[in-house]
């Protein structure tokens, strides 16, 4: 029991539960991705009404948490491709730091660019 609490809050068992936790969000999100593209195909008007709704804030916002969620993912799935083809050694363990560094970064930087 003392040895599962140690793993559960070792850094490395976090950016595994963050890199599914957002793999499983952006597989909830495609099909919602995929009917904004459907709009194109009910013509100009139908996509036009859909792109004035994504201006409003709450919709910016949530496109601030979707760059995030993808920064995220991808970082840790370069983490894990590191991890599989280069010999572990303790600088490996400052990935998890990178990781999470890049992907805030990536999302500030969109959520500024955004406002």
């Amino acid at each position: 029991m003392k040895n599962d609490f140690r793993a559960r809050n070792h850094p490395a068992y976090w950016a595994f539960i963050a890199h599914r936790a957002s793999g499983l969000l952006l597989a909830l999100f495609l099909p919602f991705h995929f009917w904004a593209l459907g709009q194109a195909l009910h013509g100009a008007e139908a996509l036009d009404g859909f792109l004035r709704w994504t201006e409003y804030p709450l919709v910016k916002l949530a496109e601030t948490g979707l760059v995030l969620l993808l920064a995220a993912h991808m970082t840790g799935g370069v983490r894990l491709l590191m991890l599989e083809f280069l010999a572990w050694r303790d600088w490996q363990m400052n990935l998890l730091a990178i990781a999470a560094g890049a992907s805030l970064v990536a999302g500030l930087a969109f959520a500024l660019n955004v406002v």
